[in-house]
């Protein structure tokens, strides 16, 4: 099995070659795992790979570092604990977003209702996604989702991505009709991979389209009626940290956090304060961990947060595919051949003010009176 393709989605039957060795990317039923099952996961880490994983920002985690003959063992370990599709096609279909903020019967069998349906042979983008954002208010409004599952006044609504309103249902016809929307969008999306961008291009699902989500704040690092809110700088932790997080069940988040079921006592490099800068800062793992970057990454992110003004956001990517963050920041800065090209109000990918920077370079623009205006 080849894994050099890239600019694709890794998953667990279907790894991706790195830097630091093979990504293999678990999508957790309901954006969800167990203690028993993250305590596993640790060790599996340690056994077969480099200890380290990546929170992604679909509430995914990724393994770093595993061995190509370690994968039988690593797959046989992840169907004993639920964790693993049935083939790789079903395993990317099962793109399912899932609200960390509420555990009520309806949501989480909404979570397994879509899983079941999207067990259908259907034609989807790789990155084609959904989100069960049923809690008291949709909150997942931010994170990548082409199909949404949300709560307006009235009740339950089913929203297509880049529609202001979406269609009133029942939770015995919510499922249904997203993947009747699925369906048309597989019919009609043409060269578009999203589902946004089809609307943008005139596109009407078959939506009775009448009703507005109502709409709260993403989850912020924080003790919460639910427990511990947790996040990881740049999404990054070691088997080590997730052991230690494991004190109740976990619920992933798109913000590259962990909502732990229990009170948790916090680790030094754990962020628990809504307002640390590093929130507001995204950053892939770079150089050497992965073939396509050219830069060290991380490192630098984090010289760099705590000098960001306001509410400014900062992207530091590897390359210009920019994973850790597909859209917009305020600045960004996109390795190229060794050093850096920086952008601002876009994406990794997008055209720079300036070129050819070096880490000195980048320090003096945004530490100095030469900071560029956001």
């Amino acid at each position: 099995m080849s894994h050099n393709v890239k600019g694709w989605c890794p998953g667990a039957l279907r790894p991706m070659e790195s830097g630091d060795g093979l990504i293999v990317r678990l999508r957790p039923r309901a954006s969800r795992l167990g203690i028993g099952q993250a305590l596993a996961l640790a060790d599996l880490a340690e056994a077969h790979g480099s200890g380290e994983f990546d929170l992604g920002n679909r509430a995914s985690l990724q393994f770093r570092g595993i061995r190509q003959k370690s994968l039988p063992e690593l797959h046989q370990a992840l169907h004993t604990l639920d964790l693993l599709d049935d083939d790789p096609a079903r395993e990317a279909r099962r793109n399912i977003l899932t609200t960390p903020i509420t555990n009520d019967p309806e949501t989480l069998g909404l979570s397994a209702a879509l899983e079941a349906a999207l067990a259908e042979d259907l034609d989807l983008p790789a990155k084609f996604g959904f989100a069960v954002d049923t809690g008291a208010r949709a909150i997942l409004g931010g994170a990548s989702a082409d199909i949404r599952l949300e709560r307006a006044k009235e009740g339950l609504i089913v929203r297509a991505d880049g529609m202001a309103l979406g269609e009133r249902v029942s939770a015995a016809t919510a499922v249904e009709r997203a993947m009747d929307i699925a369906r048309w969008f597989s019919a009609h999306a043409a060269d578009h991979r999203r589902m946004s961008t089809l609307i943008t291009a005139g596109g009407e699902p078959p939506l009775k389209a009448a009703s507005p989500p109502l709409r709260g704040e993403p989850l912020q690092p924080a003790e919460t009626e639910a427990g511990s809110c947790v996040a990881l700088p740049f999404g990054r932790l070691t088997a080590a940290t997730l052991r230690a997080l494991a004190t109740g069940p976990l619920r992933l988040t798109p913000w590259r956090s962990v909502l732990v079921g229990a009170v948790v006592a916090p680790a030094p490099d754990w962020i628990i304060d809504p307002a640390d800068p590093r929130l507001r800062v995204s950053a892939c793992p770079g150089k050497p961990s992965c073939g396509s970057a050219s830069v060290v990454t991380r490192e630098l992110a984090a010289g760099l947060a705590p000098h960001l003004p306001g509410s400014a956001s900062l992207h530091v990517s590897g390359c210009a595919k920019g994973c850790a963050h597909p859209r917009s920041a305020d600045i960004t800065l996109t390795g190229r051949m060794g050093r850096f090209d920086l952008i601002r109000n876009g994406r990794a990918c997008d055209p720079p003010a300036l070129q050819d920077l070096s880490i000195d370079d980048v320090h003096t623009l945004l530490r100095g009176p030469l900071a560029p205006p956001l």
